[in-house]
C-alpha cells in the first residue's frame, strides 16, 4: 500500500495519503475535496543488508589503511 503525496487544488494544503487499491477516490484532510494533484517525490530505498557491528565493509575488524574507510566515511568496496 503506497503513500502518494498529493496537493489540493482547492485549498492548496499538501498531505500525504496511503492509497489501497480499490479504494475510494483520496480527498483532502483540510478541506474534503477530491481535486488532488499527485506530486512526484523521490523514493525513499531501504537496503536490506547490513553490516556486523564494528566490522567494516572489507570484512575486517578496524578501518582500512586506505580512504574512504581510514577517512570515516562510507566504504564503497564489497
Amino acid at each position: 500500500m503506497p503513500i502518494y503525496q498529493y496537493r489540493c487544488r482547492e485549498c492548496g494544503a499538501e498531505v500525504e495519503l496511503l492509497v489501497r487499491s480499490g479504494s475510494q477516490e483520496p480527498r483532502c484532510v483540510e478541506c474534503g475535496s477530491i481535486l488532488l494533484e499527485k506530486l512526484i517525490a523521490a523514493p525513499y530505498v531501504v537496503r536490506g543488508e547490513s553490516r556486523a557491528p564494528g566490522r567494516t565493509c572489507c570484512g575486517r575488524e578496524d578501518r582500512c589503511d586506505a580512504p574512504p574507510c581510514s577517512a570515516q566515511e562510507t566504504c564503497w568496496r564489497g
